[in-house]
């Protein structure tokens, strides 16, 4: 795909400083910049990058004052990172739905429908009873099971498995390997020391706006629903367990589990492999660092927690200083056991 920088400039708010009918096709570093290529400036340590890059075009914040002689195009914006941002997101968005019509050989069932503009790709599958919105992107091996809802402009990514009754919003992206609505780990204790599975009959809803990342699961409910708010972003790898709700614009990386029943509220930021018992509320606003367990509900909005139990971050920093202290600790308390 190939434009001029007039047309990239009008996508971006921003306004061409030099020649706005060259043309780029590629995105580049500003590094490894070459002509029909289009970079952008956003930290000041990388400057020098600038008076040496070979890109046809380099976008730049609105206030940037070069310090010598610029051979590429400049494209002004009043944020460059976030007017790159903008460019990365349209071409993107390009290259996802590039695809177009039905191929072959697909299975598409019984009283389904699905809205204009959409793909689907070889060897997918779609159940009975399913209503698939308008432009959306379902790519080889993709599995959907029966009574699913999947809203306008949503992306299914090569074999992901939506299960029986989950719905999906507008504008979500499902990336490769991730299972929705598989069923929740129930099972019931018995006298002879042996478990009965529970059986687990509700489903899963994503709401608008949804991001899961490859592989990662998200069990159906026992009963109702387990769901994901608008804008929430879910990293490869995750778990997340029956009847979880996870708040809006909430953000959780890679390797972290979620147990049932938990509440998390909305902007929340959970960090990679943190583990999260079941039964609890978490705040909104609340930031978990790496590897940290929670164990227990986190009722004041906006605290940061840190640690293997998962106490608030200012108490464990003084822990832990005390804590790297102990060897020394420990020879003065022997020294002062020999002197008594």
């Amino acid at each position: 795909m190939e434009f001029n920088l007039n047309q990239i400039a009008l996508l971006i708010h921003g306004k061409v400083e030099g020649d706005g009918n060259q043309k780029v096709s590629r995105i580049d570093k500003i590094q490894e910049g070459q002509p029909g290529g289009i970079s952008f400036l956003a930290n000041e340590k990388y400057e020098h990058y600038l008076y040496e890059t070979n890109a046809t075009a380099v976008i730049v914040s609105e206030t940037f004052v070069p310090s010598k002689p610029i051979s590429s195009n400049l494209i002004r914006v009043k944020n460059a990172y976030i007017g790159f941002t903008q460019l990365l997101e349209a071409y993107s968005q390009m290259i996802k739905r590039s695809n177009s019509g039905i191929e072959q050989p697909s299975f598409f069932g019984e009283a389904s429908i699905q809205g204009d503009g959409g793909y689907r790709g070889a060897f997918s599958y779609v159940g009975k009873n399913c209503t698939i919105g308008k432009d959306v992107q379902i790519h080889a091996h993709a599995f959907i099971g029966n009574n699913v809802k999947i809203g306008d402009h949503t992306i299914i990514h090569a074999g992901v498995k939506i299960l029986n009754d989950s719905v999906i919003g507008n504008h979500c992206e499902i990336h490769p390997g991730a299972i929705i609505g598989s069923d929740g780990f129930g099972f019931a204790p018995l006298e002879d020391g042996s478990y009965k599975q529970i059986p687990q009959i509700g489903n899963v809803i994503l709401e608008d706006y949804v991001s899961i990342g490859a592989n990662s699961t998200i069990d159906c409910a026992t009963m109702g629903s387990t769901i994901i708010k608008k804008g929430a972003k879910i990293d490869n790898l995750v778990q997340i367990a029956h009847n979880v709700v996870i708040g809006e614009n909430t953000v959780i990386a890679s390797q972290t589990g979620i147990s049932g029943s938990t509440e998390i509220g909305n902007n929340c930021v959970i960090a990679g492999q943190v583990g999260i018992v079941g039964h609890i509320k978490i705040a909104d606003k609340t930031i978990v660092g790496a590897k940290t367990g929670i164990s227990r509900n986190i009722n004041e909005p906006g605290k940061t927690f840190f640690g293997f139990v998962g106490f608030e971050i200012k108490e464990f920093l003084k822990s832990y200083a005390i804590f790297k202290n102990l060897p020394q600790l420990q020879d003065r308390i022997r020294e002062l056991e020999k002197k008594l």
